[in-house]
């Protein structure tokens, strides 16, 4: 394994480290104006929301590792203290990167960019109309974490208004996660489109999960399971009975009298369709 103390690399090089392995990270596409009124647009992927109550979203324009300058949203946000988060979804992804283009201060990346301004409702800056969500936010602390090219600059909002295009709202009003087509930011060049890599995890039950420790060592010392088949085996507040076994055995057969690598690989096909319980017992027989 390659180890590496920060300090003893080039900023440049930790920067793309950080960035190709903390990855995807949602985007900021942040709209700010100047003291002057002049509208400013740039995308940000050091970025999250950190609470609900009061709503919280952070972002970071970073200094420059290149050449130590400072980005015009975070000088436009310390002076003006407002800012609309926009998301970015699949439709906008290219015009968003376009506006990432490092234009002289004072030109409006939203024209650049082909973007539509939308008035705000209680901030001054703009929304992009083409987002799905707009959160028009009030800035209440600007951290610098350093002074160096590549230091960050954290600015924290908090939403006082949000906007929600109704075509990305299931039947239940909630966000449906296939139509709102998010884009996330990794490494070099790469865009992850959420949709296309979702898949679920039930949470932790309740209940409390057994846990991976108390499962049996022939079982958790398999050379077949895999540590996320074995999450999912932990995660069941108890194990079948020897009674469940026993009826699971004789309505199939075929997992009777094999050896303990098949059987932990039958158990991993049921793990692989989310039926834990068949699992368990195949796993159990005798």
């Amino acid at each position: 394994m390659l180890s590496i103390n920060p300090k003893e690399i080039s900023t440049g090089k930790l920067h793309a480290y950080l960035l190709g392995a903390v990855a995807p990270r949602p985007i900021a596409f942040a709209s700010t104006i100047d003291e002057n009124g002049n509208p400013n647009l740039s995308p940000f992927s050091f970025f999250n929301v950190f609470g609900a109550n009061p709503p919280i979203m952070i972002f970071s324009p970073a200094r420059s590792v290149r050449d130590n300058t400072t980005k015009h949203t975070l000088d436009n946000a310390e002076a003006t203290k407002e800012v609309v988060i926009n998301v970015v979804n699949y439709n906008i992804v290219q015009q968003m990167s376009l506006s990432s283009t490092m234009y002289p201060k004072g030109v409006n990346e939203f024209e650049k960019a082909g973007l539509t301004m939308l008035p705000s409702d209680v901030v001054k800056p703009f929304r992009v109309a083409e987002s799905p969500v707009q959160f028009e936010c009030k800035v209440i602390n600007v951290i610098h974490t350093g002074a160096e090219g590549g230091a960050g600059n954290l600015i924290v909002c908090e939403v006082v208004k949000l906007h929600i295009n109704e075509d990305v709202l299931d039947a239940e009003g909630h966000i449906d996660q296939y139509k709102i087509d998010l884009v996330a930011r990794a490494g070099g060049s790469y865009y992850s489109r959420a949709r296309d890599g979702f898949f679920e995890i039930p949470k932790p039950i309740s209940s409390l999960g057994i846990g991976v420790d108390q499962i049996p060592s022939e079982i958790r010392n398999s050379t077949v399971l895999t540590g996320n088949n074995l999450g999912m085996l932990g995660n069941v507040d108890q194990i079948p009975t020897r009674e469940n076994v026993d009826n699971f055995a004789k309505e199939h057969p075929e997992f009777v009298g094999v050896s303990e690598e098949k059987k932990h690989t039958f158990a991993q096909e049921f793990l692989q369709k989310e039926d834990v319980e068949s699992a368990w017992k195949v796993l159990l027989i005798k």
